[in-house]
C-alpha cells in the first residue's frame, strides 16, 4: 500500500484491519497464529499494491469498513466517495457519487446484520515480524501442508498468502510452498479455483 494511501487512513483513524476477536488460535508463535480449522474473522484491507476493480469488490470493502468502524452516517459517504475516486489510488475506476450514496444508504440500513462474508484464513502473521516473503510462505506452507494431497483449502490459502504479498500466483509457488509436485496441484485445482487465481491476479496487475 502506498504511503499516500495509508496516511489518508491514519490521518482520519480508519481501521481497516482486524485481528480475530472470537476464534481462538490452535497455536500462537511469535510471528503469529495457527488455525487449525480457520477463521473468517481476520480483516484486512489495503495491505497489497492490488486495487479495487469491481462494483462487487467495492461493496464488500465498503460493508468491511463500516463494520470496523463507528461511522457517522455522512462521515462514511465522505469516505465511499474519496475511496472511489480514481485518482486517489484505491480503485482502478471512478464511481458516480449516485452510485456511492446507493452502496452507502444500502449499507447503513443493514447495519445489524452479521459481519461481511469473509475468506477463510489458517495463518495470520503479526504486522512487524521481520520475517521475508520466502520464510512466511516457508511456515504458511508447512503449517497447512502437513499431508501430501494439498486439498483444495491449503491451496487457496496458499493462493491468498501470494496475493497479500503482492506476489503473482503460480502453480510452481504453490506447489513448492505445500511442498507436492505440481501434477497434485493442477489434479486438485478446480474451475473455481482457476478463475479466483486469475481473479486476484489480475488485481495485481491494476
Amino acid at each position: 500500500m502506498s504511503y499516500r494511501k495509508m496516511e489518508y487512513l491514519h490521518r482520519n483513524k480508519i481501521v481497516y484491519r482486524r485481528y480475530p476477536i472470537s476464534d481462538k488460535p490452535t497455536k500462537t508463535y511469535n510471528w503469529g497464529w495457527y488455525y487449525e480449522n480457520g477463521t473468517h474473522e481476520y480483516y484486512s484491507l489495503f495491505n497489497t499494491k492490488a486495487k479495487i476493480n469491481s462494483i462487487k469488490s467495492f461493496i464488500w470493502h465498503a460493508s468491511v469498513l463500516y463494520h470496523l468502524n463507528d461511522f457517522l452516517d455522512q462521515e462514511f459517504k465522505e469516505l465511499l466517495k474519496y475511496i472511489a475516486d480514481e485518482s486517489n489510488g484505491y480503485t482502478t475506476f471512478t464511481i458516480s457519487d449516485s452510485n456511492i450514496y446507493r452502496i452507502s444508504d444500502e449499507i447503513i440500513k443493514n447495519r445489524n446484520n452479521k459481519a461481511p462474508k469473509n475468506k477463510l484464513r489458517k495463518v495470520i502473521f503479526k504486522d512487524g515480524t521481520g520475517l521475508e516473503v520466502s520464510e512466511k510462505l516457508k511456515i504458511t506452507g508447512k503449517l497447512i501442508g502437513r499431508n501430501k494431497n494439498a486439498s483444495a483449502s491449503d491451496i487457496y490459502e496458499i493462493m491468498l498468502y501470494l496475493h497479500d504479498q503482492g506476489e503473482k500466483i503460480t502453480i510452481k509457488k504453490i506447489s513448492e510452498a505445500l511442498n507436492v509436485t505440481t501434477r497434485t496441484i493442477y489434479r486438485n485445482l478446480s474451475d473455481e479455483l482457476k478463475k479466483e487465481k486469475d481473479q486476484l491476479n489480475e488485481e495485481l496487475q491494476s
